[in-house]
């Protein structure tokens, strides 16, 4: 075999190689998976909304109506959640596509509030660094937070953002560090618990009427100090 030959041989060995340490190392292969896996900063869903029907919603006015209601977010979904997914079959099953609605009344502009809570409060194994949930807006400039519980007994507001827009949205707010966490006491369930969604009215917005929407409430937690030699032995004997 000539010296091109073997030129051309060579090159085709290299290529083929790099191909596949790319699709071993790359985006979707097996390794970037395996690391995922191993990242210490986890995704936990707090809750998706498809078993809603325990939220219970309160609010500082007597006027109006305040409830809440399950509903099938149906077409948009699809290209709102891609995990989302309404088959297009038009059969009975609908998969991961509920979503949950507040209505309630504001009367007092500035002051009235609307809370939102789960049947119980989560506790979030780990530090707590990041908080989000998909809200379908109506072009309110009402303020969405987030209420959080420390292992001292002390609640935190987390101011998500405003919902003066249409459509959905992803809002996402990091978790203060004067906020006490401590993944000492991971074991004796003592981090921080998530308490409740609750919006504020707005000084400038209109008082009457208003409704949201929720969706896929999720964390992002690092519990990388919470694995060490022993972790795996519960003081709970």
């Amino acid at each position: 075999m000539g010296k091109i030959g073997m030129t051309k041989l060579m090159l085709g060995l290299f290529l083929s190689i790099g191909l596949l340490y790319a699709q071993a190392e790359g985006p979707g292969g097996q390794q970037a998976a395996a690391n995922d896996e191993d990242s210490p900063l986890r995704k936990i869903i707090l809750d998706d909304f498809e078993e809603s029907e325990d939220w219970r919603v309160k609010s500082t006015t007597p006027l109006g109506e305040t409830r809440t209601l399950k509903l099938v977010q149906r077409g948009l979904i699809k290209d709102v959640f891609d995990e989302k997914t309404v088959p297009d079959n038009g059969g009975d099953k609908i998969e991961k596509n509920h979503i949950l609605g507040v209505k309630t009344f504001f009367s007092t502009k500035g002051f009235d509030r609307v809370e939102l809570y789960p049947p119980h409060e989560y506790i979030i194994k780990g530090k707590v660094r990041q908080i989000s949930v998909w809200v379908l807006g109506r072009k309110y400039r009402h303020t969405l937070f987030a209420k959080f519980r420390d292992y001292k007994d002390n609640t935190h507001n987390v101011r998500m953002g405003k919902l003066d827009f249409f459509g959905w949205r992803k809002l996402t707010a990091t978790i203060p560090g004067y906020i006490p966490q401590s993944t000492r006491f991971a074991l004796l369930d003592k981090n921080l618990h998530f308490v409740s969604l609750f919006v504020t009215s707005d000084t400038h917005e209109v008082a009457g009427e208003f409704y949201f929407y929720v969706d896929d409430l999720q964390v992002r937690a690092d519990r990388s100090e919470s694995k060490y030699p022993g972790s795996e032995i519960k003081d709970n004997w």
